[in-house]
C-alpha cells in the first residue's frame, strides 16, 4: 500500500513515519506539512492510503478529504481531540486515531485500511455465474450469494438485502438493484421490494410471505408475478 503523511507537527509525522516503517507492505511515498501541500500532490499522483491530520493552519483535515475528488483514496484521521469523531465518520473515513497513537492502535487502522484496499479490486464484478454478487456494506466489498437472499428492500438512498441470518445496507437504489440481480430469480412486487422467486412461502391477499415476513404485492406487479409463479 502506498500513502502519504499529513500532519503540521514534525512530531507526530516521526512517529506516524516510524510505524509505517514497520509494516512490510505499506510504503511512505511522501510526508506533507500542509493540507494545500497534500492536495496538490493528490492532483497529479494517486496513493491507496492518507494519514491526515485534522488540525491544520489554513486547510484542516476536514476540508481536505471534503475537496477530494478521488472517492477511492482510504483516509484515517489522527487527532489530538476525540470531539471530530461523529464529523470525520460522516466523510466515510476507514479510521480515527487519537494522538499519541500507539503501535497496536496504529496496526489496526492499517488492517482496517488494508481490508477496504483489498476488497476493492473485486469492485467492478458485479454477477458472476448467476450465483453471486458483491455488495459494498460499510466500506467492505463482500460476496454475497443469490441462494441466501430472501429480497431487498428501497431505504431512502440505501438498499438493504436480507438473508436468513444477516442484513447488508448498501448505499444505491433498488433500480440499480433489479438491474443486477438476474431476473430469473428475482422479482419486483412493489416500488419497495425485490423479491426472490423460490422464497416465497406462501401467498395472501395484498402480499406474500418470505422468511416469516408479510410483504406487500402492489397491484401493478401482482400480474406479473402470478404469471411468473403459475398462479391461476
Amino acid at each position: 500500500m502506498t500513502s502519504l503523511i499529513v500532519d503540521d507537527n514534525p512530531i507526530a509525522r516521526a512517529t506516524l513515519s516510524h510505524l509505517a516503517s514497520q509494516v512490510t507492505d505499506l510504503d511512505v511515498i511522501c510526508e506533507y506539512c500542509s493540507a494545500m501541500e497534500a492536495y496538490n500532490h493528490l492532483q497529479t499522483q494517486s496513493v491507496d492510503l492518507l494519514f491526515l491530520d485534522i488540525e491544520m493552519p489554513e486547510m484542516d483535515g476536514l476540508e481536505l478529504t471534503r475537496n477530494l475528488k478521488n472517492k477511492d483514496l482510504v483516509i484515517i484521521f489522527t487527532t489530538s481531540k476525540k470531539e471530530y469523531a461523529v464529523e470525520a465518520f460522516e466523510l466515510n473515513v476507514a479510521d480515527y486515531m487519537v494522538k499519541p497513537v500507539t503501535p497496536g492502535r496504529f496496526l489496526q487502522a492499517v488492517n482496517k485500511a488494508r481490508e477496504i484496499i483489498e476488497s476493492r479490486k473485486d469492485d467492478d464484478v458485479q454477477v458472476k455465474n448467476d450465483e453471486f454478487i458483491f455488495v459494498r456494506d460499510s466500506n467492505i466489498t463482500r460476496k454475497l450469494k443469490l441462494d441466501d437472499i430472501l429480497y431487498a428492500e428501497a431505504m431512502g438512498d440505501y438498499v438493504k438485502f436480507y438473508t436468513p441470518k444477516k442484513e447488508y445496507a448498501i448505499h444505491g437504489t433498488l433500480k440499480s438493484a433489479e438491474e443486477k440481480l438476474p431476473s430469473a430469480r428475482f422479482i419486483r412486487v412493489h416500488r419497495s421490494y425485490i423479491i426472490a422467486i423460490d422464497k416465497i412461502d406462501t401467498l395472501q391477499d395484498g402480499g406474500l410471505v418470505i422468511g416469516g415476513k408479510f410483504l406487500p404485492v402492489a397491484d401493478a406487479y401482482r400480474k406479473a408475478l402470478n404469471s411468473r409463479m403459475n398462479v391461476f
